[in-house]
């Protein structure tokens, strides 16, 4: 006030007349007796001072040095006291207080298409929102080419000159200026947040769903419709019930969900770092009724969306990222009042959040959709939606690039307090956007963004009132009522896949633990081998445990039976033949580096076959009784004396190459017979194979006796990797009360014979592998 009070000397001046009288013509009585000095006085000194100016500033300027000596010399231990109380004193009246934007809602005036505009007559509803930096992508065309999707692609001041794509709609700056949006003015020009100017344009051109990507998405199937929940319906038959995570402990704000998806050991971008050792899996789920998850976030493999502090911590600089999580796991909900990160690559955001879609720009670029997400999840309870995250509903290659970590910083020091914040804040406004507005403010008091994103935000919302767009009603919001109890009926489980960081695809070893770098080890060697395995028992028991064991090895486990199993997807093929459906099956893996058979009766160590040629056939001629040489002269046997017929023809009617090598391996007067329970084919003997095969056509052969005639064809067995397989243990009779478990070594890379008929059979057979393989105990 005393500012306010004071009179400067212009003021004076100006209301005063001639003759030296003062200012006032209403001055008060007895002011000549308080003042007897005559004003002309006054007048003189001013003068004297003005003259002597400096002389008075260097006066001042000297006492005042010589004050502040004294007393910091004379109270040296209350120095830090007196610093900081002025400190106190400056900070004591606080930061100016923000301007609260004021918007006349009612009034905000449509924003009509100019007729003469490009695109003006356009309308879709399902619209494709990507930024462009750089030329177009494959990525970017297979974007544009999904069926019922409108790409749009949004330019920034990086965007090459003439940047054109086929069945894309492009905004460069220059249209993005003149489509009259508010917004626009606060978007910076070298960034992905210009898309904002891109969500608008769709909702102005009718977009009711919006997926927000970039110019790395491929979409599996070129189906959007197949991932998300596209279209969700009216009325309660259209809406199917989905797992939600419990809200049994109010105190649980934030989830990791790529726990739910079989990756314990990675992170999204945005989770707080103190979340990230919460590894173990839910207790229970509730369930929620499906057609209110308004923003549906999928996950992305190859490289999903990671931090910093991941990708340069979890794999050497130059290799890439590529992941995978559980496909089959189904989408779960967010209750209110529990969060995860959401992004601006990979989410489906339907048109009750629309007002979702702005990108906050006084935040770090890498930070912006994060920090929209969790605003937009608070915002999504006051309006009755929720959060689902989704299976993979992307592939998202790693070009191996900086991730900056400073861009980040921001996130890992703030978004826990964020979420705190978020969840405590309350407002009595009563329409949404008077609500999104004062979260705007409130977000900008506490620092998490500035005043210029408040203004933005005023500006985003009249924007989407200008451009038709409808607000939702307010609903009341469920984590201000008492928590319904949770009995037993409304626990579901689900237990995730444990699937290992050996997805990661790099050498961990010395930055895990002893059994996951052991993993790793094991996947890199066999990571792309098919196993085929064939199935004695009973699928409908055993087949997907097989999967689940040597799955997490081998490229793929292809499983064969007597019969076939559609559900199981188990392919019929009879053991007798066995031999003639592997050249299918290498058709069908024509990248695979080799194919591994292998019969449900024997167990395979894979951790033993590290040092294994996957260059050269495998197979157990040098184990006893598994690989027989049997003469045909005097044979009693009449079905040996068949099969060594069929032998003769086959091989009287091969080409030079595979003649010379069998009969320079076996005389012929014999035949080879092996049980053939495990072999391997490298690529490189793929197509011989295949030949031989081919060969045999429709004869009779039997498995059996084919398969070592066909090793024998394609190779000598001094080029065999013989030691891969020699300390099988191999037993064809076993005492009356002998079990599995007492022939059963870790030591050899097979052992013969088991009996798996069923689940208990199968959790045996693994607590006896895990010697090798601790980390199998997680299966059961």
């Amino acid at each position: 006030m005393l500012v306010q009070d004071r009179v400067s000397p212009h003021a004076a001046a100006a209301g005063g007349g001639g003759g030296g009288k003062p200012a006032s013509p209403r001055a008060a009585p007895g002011a000549d007796r308080r003042h007897p000095r005559p004003f002309a006085k006054n007048l003189d000194f001013a003068t004297w001072a003005s003259e002597h100016s400096s002389k008075l500033l260097l006066l001042l300027f000297a006492l005042a040095s010589a004050a502040a000596v004294f007393l910091l010399r004379g109270a040296a231990p209350d120095a830090a006291a007196l610093l900081c109380l002025d400190r106190s004193r400056s900070s004591s009246t606080g930061p100016a207080k923000l301007p609260y934007p004021d918007v006349a809602w009612s009034k905000v005036p449509p924003l009509a298409i100019a007729s003469g505009a490009p695109f003006a007559s356009f309308r879709a509803d399902r619209w494709i929102v990507v930024a462009v930096s750089s030329p177009p992508t494959a990525a970017l065309a297979a974007l544009a080419r999904v069926k019922g999707w409108q790409l749009l692609a949004v330019g920034d001041s990086h965007t090459p000159a003439g940047w054109d794509l086929k069945g894309a709609i492009f905004l460069s700056l220059d249209l993005q200026a003149q489509l009259g949006y508010r917004s626009v003015d606060f978007l910076p020009y070298g960034s992905h947040v210009r898309k904002t100017a891109g969500y608008l344009f769709a909702i102005q051109h009718g977009a009711k769903v919006i997926f927000d990507a970039d110019d790395r998405a491929e979409v599996p199937g070129n189906d959007l419709g197949k991932h998300f929940d596209v279209d969700l319906g009216s009325g309660v038959t259209n809406h199917p019930v989905l797992l939600q995570y419990s809200h049994a402990d109010p105190n649980r704000t934030v989830v990791n969900p790529y726990v739910h998806f079989g990756q314990r050991s990675i992170w999204p971008r945005g989770l707080p770092l103190d979340k990230v050792g919460e590894v173990a899996h839910e207790v229970f789920y509730t369930e929620v009724f499906s057609g209110r998850q308004f923003i549906q976030q999928g996950l992305s493999d190859g490289l999903p969306d990671v931090d910093a502090v991941f990708y340069f911590t979890r794999k050497p600089p130059t290799s890439a990222f590529d992941l995978r999580f559980d496909s089959e796991a189904p989408k779960v909900a967010l209750p209110q009042g529990m969060m995860a990160p959401v992004n601006s690559f990979n989410t489906l955001f339907q048109s009750p959040a629309f007002w979702g879609l702005m990108m906050p720009v006084s935040v770090s670029s890498m930070a912006a959709d994060v920090i929209r997400g969790y605003w937009a999840q608070r915002i999504l309870w006051e309006i009755g939606g929720y959060v689902a995250f989704y299976p993979p509903t992307i592939y998202r290659k790693d070009h191996i690039q900086a991730y900056p970590f400073a861009e980040e910083k921001d996130l890992h020091v703030n978004v826990g307090r964020l979420i705190k914040f978020l969840n405590e804040w309350r407002s009595n406004k009563r329409t949404l956007f008077e609500k999104i507005l004062d979260l705007s403010y409130a977000m900008a008091e506490e620092g998490f963004w500035t005043e210029q994103d408040v203004r933005l935000t005023a500006a985003w919302l009249q924007d989407l009132l200008a451009v038709g767009y409808r607000q939702p009603r307010l609903m009341s919001l469920e984590i201000d009522r008492q928590r319904a109890t949770i009995g037993e009926g409304d626990m579901k489980e689900f237990v995730p896949k444990k699937l290992p960081s050996v997805h990661l695809g790099v050498d961990e070893i010395g930055t895990v633990n002893y059994e996951i770098g052991n993993l790793i080890k094991w996947r890199k060697n066999f990571g792309n081998v098919v196993m085929i395995m064939h199935v004695s028992g009973p699928v409908d028991r055993t087949a997907l445990e097989w999967r689940l064991l040597y799955g997490r090895i081998f490229k793929t486990v292809i499983i064969l039976a007597e019969q076939s199993n559609a559900e199981l997807a188990v392919e019929r093929c009879m053991l007798s033949h066995a031999y003639k459906y592997l050249p299918k099956v290498f058709e069908r893996y024509s990248g695979a580096d080799g194919f591994l058979f292998l019969q449900d009766h024997m167990i395979l160590n894979y951790w033993n076959l590290l040092q294994a040629d996957k260059e050269k056939l495998w197979i157990t001629n040098k184990i006893a009784h598994s690989w027989v040489t049997v003469p045909l002269e005097s044979n009693k046997e009449e079905w040996f004396v068949k099969q060594g017929a069929l032998v003769k023809q086959v091989i009287g009617n091969s080409p030079v190459h595979f003649q010379t090598n069998y009969k320079e391996n076996m005389a012929e007067d014999k035949i080879a017979f092996c049980g053939s329970e495990l072999f391997y084919v490298p690529r490189g003997f793929v197509e011989d194979f295949g030949d031989l095969v081919g060969l045999v056509g429709g004869l009779d052969l039997h498995h059996k006796i084919a398969v070592p005639m066909f090793f024998l064809a394609m190779d000598s067995p001094q080029n065999f990797d013989s030691d891969a397989l020699a300390g099988t243990v191999f037993k064809t009779q076993l005492p009356a009360n002998a079990t599995f478990s007492t022939i059963y070594t870790a030591q050899a890379p097979a052992v013969f014979p088991v009996k798996v008929m069923n689940e208990i059979d199968f959790i045996k057979v693994i607590r006896l592998m895990s010697i090798g393989d601790p980390l199998l105990m997680e299966l059961v």
